[in-house]
């Protein structure tokens, strides 16, 4: 099925390699403090490497309905992971950096058109739908490594903490993805398993799915239990909310630079 897509509809997009250039260069200014401001260059890496994760979690989604069926994919430029491609840019791009700004949360966005009508098979669709998370979670792995692997003392500490925001980053949006809560990925992989009557009936509600989940996370309660989780999440991958903690102070530059702790408690 992948032959009905060409060379070009494959080839990856300079705005997807600016912003690679953009989070290396500014992870290098982090890692070895050759920077005026260390806030701005953990503002930079962490904006940058957060917006390469949205764009690799929709190509992962395009490129599992491309297997699945969905030859249009690659006419859409969702192959080439420029996010300026996306159907809703401001929901993919715009809003999630806005929330990670706002509160620090890795709130996921909508993004590829897939013509399912093309698609055959209830697993084909689950899996089209949870490729997207998946790539949150290899994400915050890969990110993670150093702590889990316990090399993490290591590294310098501003890159340490912007490492762990970045890695908590991944993990909220892991696990927002994956609610099944219409609109957002976690639906979208039991929705094939669901008799026609519910779809019918839920349809409606999933443009306001997002929203929904947004507006409950401004409740104390529902904040804390979900934060709870995902340091809970983090620890055992060795990340300590002391990290997260000074990555996401570091990210609010405008703030003013935080001292950083001489010792971790």
């Amino acid at each position: 099925m992948t032959t009905a897509v060409t060379s070009s509809e494959r080839r990856v997009s300079p705005v997807f390699l600016g912003l690679l250039a953009v989070m290396s260069v500014s992870a290098w200014a982090v890692w070895s403090g050759y920077s005026a401001s260390t806030g701005f260059a953990v503002f930079l890496f962490v904006t940058s490497g957060w917006i390469v994760s949205l764009c690799l979690h929709e190509y992962a989604h395009a490129r599992t309905a491309l297997h699945g069926g969905d030859i249009t994919i690659g006419a859409k430029g969702y192959l080439t992971l420029n996010p300026l491609k996306y159907t809703h840019a401001l929901l993919s791009i715009v809003l999630p950096v806005l929330f990670v700004i706002l509160g620090g949360i890795g709130l996921p966005g909508g993004a590829v058109f897939i013509e399912r009508g093309r698609i055959r098979g209830r697993w084909k669709h689950s899996v089209i739908s949870a490729a997207g998370p998946l790539t949150n979670v290899a994400f915050a792995l890969a990110l993670t490594a150093p702590f889990w692997l316990g090399t993490a003392d290591d590294m310098p500490d501003a890159f340490r903490y912007a490492l762990a925001f970045l890695a908590l980053l991944q993990v909220t949006a892991a696990i927002l993805n994956f609610l099944p809560v219409p609109g957002l990925d976690g639906y979208g992989v039991v929705e094939p398993w669901l008799s026609y009557g519910i779809r019918r009936q839920v349809e409606p509600f999933a443009p306001f799915g997002l929203l929904a989940v947004f507006g409950l996370l401004w409740i104390p309660e529902v904040n804390q239990a979900f934060f709870g989780a995902v340091h809970g999440i983090l620890d055992i991958l060795g990340v300590a909310q002391w990290d997260t903690h000074w990555g996401q102070e570091f990210y609010r530059f405008w703030q003013g630079e935080p001292q950083i702790p001489a010792l971790s408690p």
